[in-house]
Order: C-alpha cells, then structure tokens, then sequence
C-alpha cells in the first residue's frame, strides 16, 4: 500500500514537472539570415509561425534592403554595408527591366550577365559586412543559437552556420547548378528529370535529353561568378580550405517551397521536405475579373477538349 502511495506521487509529480517545463523545452532560438527581396516575403510567414508557437526568432539583415524591416515577432539585427539604398534599388529596377526587353538573346544575355555580376558583387559585400563583423559576430556567437534558417540561394547564412556550429535549416526554391543536389548527395538523372527552363517535357525525344544533359554545362559559368565568393570568405573564416558544396552539405534539412504540382516528380532525401503551400499563406479571394477571366478560359478548354 506504501510503496503504491509513492509511486503515485512521484507520478503525480512527473506530471506537474511535465507541465510546468513543458512549453519551455519546446521553445528555441533561431538565427535567421534572409535572402533580400521576395524570398523573405515568404520567410516571413515561417518566422510569424515560430513565434506563434513559442520561439524566440533574431533576423539578422543588413541596414539597406527592400522588405526586411522589423516587426513584433521577430529581433531585428542589422549591420552596416558599403553601399547605398538609391544603389540597390537602381540594381533592382535594370534587373526587372530586363525580363520585358525584347532583344536578341545574345544581347539578353549579355545584359542579363552584367546585371547579375552586380547583384553578385552587392550581395558579396552584403556578406562580408555581416561575416568580418566581429562584434555582431561575437553577439551571436554568445546568444546561444538552436538553429539557423537561411536561404542557401544567398549562401551567407550557411556560411555564418558552419562557422557558429549551429545546424542550419535551408529554405529555399531552388539553387541554380544544381547545388541542392550536391548538398544533399541526392540522385540526379538528367535524361529523366527536365531541368528549369528547358521547356522540356516529362516525355523527352532523344535530343530533348541531350539538351537537359548540356543545359547546365552553361550555368557553370554564372556559377563562377556568383558562387565562389563565398566559399573564399568561408575558407577565410573557418582557417582551411572549404568548398561551397561542403557548406552546403551541412544542412539538417532542406525546406523547399514548391511541390510536385508545379515540379515534376524528381528522387530526393529523407531531409529533403516540400512545403509549397506556404505561398498561399496571405491567400485572398479572386477578384471578379479574374473570376470572370478564369470562367472564360475553363470553357474554352472545355469546348477545345471536346472538339479534339
């Protein structure tokens, strides 16, 4: 009868304990290292749901940008960089004119590269000012981090991981160079899986294959240019020789913000998720034109289907 009168107390008081430190060991610190313009709009929402559920988020982001500004869920952490808002929205504004020029596709690419060389250079003085920032860097490093939640498409937040020891969660659309591949060593058959911008189909002709097996060869070069930066500042930082893709292959898990609706059907890795919902997070209702537009076109569809 005793020894049954103590077990239930000290049941009993496993329960209180469970209760009282309960929503504290769920909770934790995340650094997050945002991607400028729309990728932290998306970010955002998974930020405002950390906090909604008891976590503690920082942002850390650099005092010129375009969306990231504070807000009531999350620290703001900013740090000084050498360039000026009237410079990055000027970079911004030639970028998005591009994409409605209607030019010969070598001069669109050559216009296309030298926008993107100085992006490139904009967003690889972004990082430094944030990776030699010593005393930011010794605040972080002194806050005691659980996890960091970057966009590897900006790898600087990699980078900042791999240097604190901290694992990091990778949110993300896509990586050009198939770079999400490396990092995570997953399989990636170019003769079955048509690659981005390809326009090729799930059913490939023998050439259409050969194209999507050549197609990347042309991005190394845009991937010299864009990525070798970091993994300098990386080898820099961390005192020996690293490469991007041992950066990158320190991820815990990979957060990618699309789905097998838009992408076709592709191997992955146990620590690779899909999340494309999340873009449908501040969803709103059609406007009676688009409505109206959508209507229109569902019949037409109709009427082609049934005429073929």
């Amino acid at each position: 009868m005793a020894l049954a009168l103590q077990l239930r107390r000290q049941v009993l008081a496993g329960l209180l304990l469970c209760v009282c430190v309960g929503r504290w060991a769920e909770a934790g610190k995340v650094l997050v290292v945002p991607m400028e313009g729309s990728h932290w709009l998306s970010m955002r929402e998974a930020v405002r749901e950390l906090h909604a559920r008891g976590h503690q988020a920082v942002v850390v982001a650099p005092e010129v940008n375009m969306h990231i500004k504070a807000e009531d869920f999350f620290t703001t952490k900013t740090y000084g960089i050498p360039y000026t808002q009237e410079k990055l929205d000027s970079l911004m504004k030639t970028h998005v004119h591009l994409l409605f020029e209607k030019v010969h596709w070598v001069t669109m690419f050559l216009k296309t590269m030298a926008s993107l060389k100085n992006a490139s250079l904009l967003f690889e003085r972004s990082c430094e000012g944030l990776l030699y920032n010593k005393d930011l860097i010794r605040h972080l490093n002194a806050s005691s981090f659980d996890v960091v939640l970057t966009d590897p498409v900006h790898p600087c937040g990699a980078v900042l991981a791999k240097y604190l020891s901290i694992p990091a969660v990778f949110f993300l659309r896509q990586i050009p160079c198939d770079f999400d591949v490396e990092g995570t060593a997953c399989p990636n058959p170019f003769s079955y899986v048509p690659r981005l911008l390809t326009m090729n189909p799930d059913r490939m002709t023998f050439f259409q294959r050969v194209k999507n097996m050549l197609y990347p060869l042309a991005l190394k070069y845009i991937c010299q240019v864009t990525f070798t930066p970091y993994a300098r500042m990386a080898s820099e930082l961390l005192q020996r020789e690293v490469s991007l893709g041992e950066i990158l292959a320190s991820g815990s898990v990979w957060l990618f913000r699309g789905d097998f609706v838009m992408d076709y059907p592709r191997p992955i890795m146990p620590n690779m998720v899909f999340i494309g919902g999340i873009n449908c997070a501040n969803r709103k209702p059609l406007s009676q034109v688009c409505t109206a537009l959508f209507n229109q076109c569902s019949q037409w569809s109709t009427i082609f289907e049934l005429k073929n």
